[in-house]
């Protein structure tokens, strides 16, 4: 895990090594401070005739020493946060990038709150985790360290109390994480609930209006915030066991090393001993470092209890391989838009118990019209999402202009199968950026015509700006099937040699939806065109027409042949004809 995190620090491995170095220096001067004091200040320096000479060359010592930890301890501070920031910097790029390399497998996974949370959330615990690390972990044991030499140099005897403390306050530190651990684990999952609460509140906000479903949604909210509440409590109220457990040992210690002392000091002033007040004080002042440095360790051990569930969460997403990848030398271009399924079967985890797709075995030919029929839950976006291989078949194989779907290159398969999928998707930005998305150096004169074929020109020159009006996140300035419409051009300015329509005309009247099907048949009839439909009148003209049930095809032909062969294609266009006609009788 700390190996997967660091290889996150790259070009800021120099201020992460320079920030330690000064950290040491910083803790080795104050820890010689006391030392010289003791030594200004001491019964032999001060009874001798140069006492003024000796006060001043030790208080200029104390001053320089002062002066190199102060400027230490600036600059670890400066090149601490350099590091650290550069670090989450790095750590987010290589989540994000990671992110964009998954399949939708992958994404299913984690799930879209969850990944945002460790993007977020997660990084910054450990950003900051990385910056205590570099000041105050590596400062705390080197003060320590040199705390306890100090102390032997002055009285061996009595420094001996301070080492025999470190395994009882380890052992209590190691107790209290133990118990906190599961605790952190709770509180980072109820966090991804919490997040996936509030995305889906505010990208469904239409919704939970038109239902009046506000308070609804302020209950749910106000229980998972108190359920991530209730679990930080009862973790911090353990991990308050710190300081008081620490401040008793050290003070404990404190006395104990005063009151032998202090007796020390009396049997060396009866016995003629070298033990005096001044190397008691200085022990003393040691005393307090090693406290200092306990109640600091302490600050440290409580960031990164919390961190390590972060920071195992963010090697999970960066350990994840996807299971998706574009072999070595891929096939660099597809031939044609023609597909072949292969016995092909497809579920969407190895433990899920039944397949989605089941024995499917199917020619499309180049350029030719594919109308896809089926209930809800039969599998119609599965079916078309293994031609650009946003999953891959469990068994069988896709073929596409006459090579298996998984010796291409992703990237050139992709740009070859433009998939308007069920749920559409515009981003923030005007009319003319989203639909470079599927050609970013298409000229206006390109993207008004595939407008025109999608029937999207003449909704947007009504908008004052035309094509420069902006696009709010989502889609919200635009209906439904305006949305629709702007997705289907932004697929087409791709020129692709085949073109998936995944229901993605439900929201337009049937005569717009027939005037792009018109344009489809007049201007790309090179294209290989996949038409997911609830109308039959969307899919009648096609030059194949395939039912879909149970994730198996059940019916394949065309209209004429259909409409002899299958009951099932006959019954749902019956019944969609005798309600259209219903409808217009009503009209009338």
């Amino acid at each position: 895990m700390v190996k997967t995190l660091l290889k996150s620090v790259r070009q800021y491995k120099k201020p992460s090594i320079i920030t330690p170095m000064f950290m040491a220096l910083e803790a080795f001067c104050e820890c010689l401070m006391p030392f010289f004091m003791s030594r200004m200040i001491s019964e032999e320096h001060l009874a001798s005739p140069d006492a003024l000479t000796h006060i001043l060359k030790y208080g200029v010592i104390l001053i320089l020493l002062a002066a190199a930890s102060l400027t230490c301890g600036v600059l670890a501070g400066k090149f601490a946060a350099q590091a650290s920031c550069g670090f989450a910097t790095n750590l987010r790029h290589d989540l994000f990038y990671k992110v964009q390399k998954f399949s939708f497998k992958n994404v299913d996974k984690f799930s879209s709150s969850s990944l945002v949370t460790r993007l977020t959330t997660d990084v910054t615990n450990v950003q900051q985790s990385y910056q205590m690390c570099l000041r105050i972990a590596i400062r705390v044991p080197l003060q320590f360290l040199f705390a306890i030499i100090m102390g032997f140099v002055i009285n061996a005897e009595l420094a001996w109390i301070f080492v025999v403390i470190v395994p009882f306050l380890a052992f209590f530190l190691i107790a209290i994480a133990r118990v906190v651990m599961p605790f952190f684990k709770r509180i980072f999952k109820k966090y991804d609930a919490l997040n996936n609460s509030v995305q889906e509140n505010v990208g469904g906000i239409r919704v939970v209006k038109s239902f009046v479903r506000e308070n609804y949604e302020k209950e749910k909210f106000n229980k998972a915030a108190g359920e991530v509440r209730n679990d930080f409590t009862r973790a911090e109220k353990i991990i308050a066991l710190n300081s008081p457990i620490m401040t008793c040992f050290i003070n404990f210690a404190s006395v104990l090393i005063t009151y032998l002392g202090a007796k020390t000091i009396i049997d060396s002033a009866t016995l003629n001993g070298s033990f005096v007040p001044t190397e008691l004080s200085a022990l003393i002042t040691y005393g307090v470092q090693i406290l200092s440095a306990c109640m600091m360790f302490s600050m440290v051990f409580v960031m990164l209890t919390m961190s390590l569930e972060s920071a195992r969460r963010i090697s999970e997403v960066l350990n994840e391989q996807a299971d998706v990848l574009s072999p070595e030398n891929g096939v660099k271009e597809v031939k044609d838009g023609s597909i072949k399924f292969e016995n092909v079967f497809f579920k969407y985890s190895q433990t899920a118990q039944e397949n989605a797709l089941s024995g499917i075995d199917l020619e499309i030919e180049s350029g030719s019209t594919i109308g896809v029929l089926g209930g809800t839950g039969s599998s119609k976006t599965t079916f078309i999402q293994l031609i650009p291989r946003l999953y891959d078949a469990t068994e069988g194989a896709v073929y596409v202009g006459g090579v298996n779907v998984k010796e291409y290159d992703l990237e050139v398969l992709r740009k070859e199968v433009s998939v308007v999928l069920q749920k559409n998707v515009l981003f923030s930005g005007t009319i003319k950026d989203n639909l470079r998305w599927g050609d970013e150096n298409a000229t206006d004169e390109e993207i008004e015509r595939v407008c025109k074929l999608a029937q999207a020109d003449e909704f947007i020159k009504n908008f004052p700006d035309g094509y420069d009006t902006y696009i709010e996140q989502g889609g919200t300035n635009v209906s439904g099937g305006q949305k629709q419409r702007l997705c289907i051009a932004r697929a087409l300015l791709r020129k692709p040699k085949i073109l998936v329509l995944d229901d993605s005309t439900s929201a337009v009247d049937t005569k717009t939806d027939a005037l792009i099907r018109k344009a489809f048949a007049e201007e790309i009839p090179d294209t290989t065109k996949i038409i997911i439909a609830q109308r039959v009148s969307s899919v009648e003209n096609a030059d194949k027409i395939i039912i879909l049930d149970g994730g198996k095809i059940i019916a394949c032909g065309n209209h004429t042949e259909l409409m002899q062969t299958s009951s099932i294609y006959k019954e749902i266009y019956e019944e969609q004809t005798k309600k259209k006609t219903e409808g217009g009788a009503d009209n009338e």
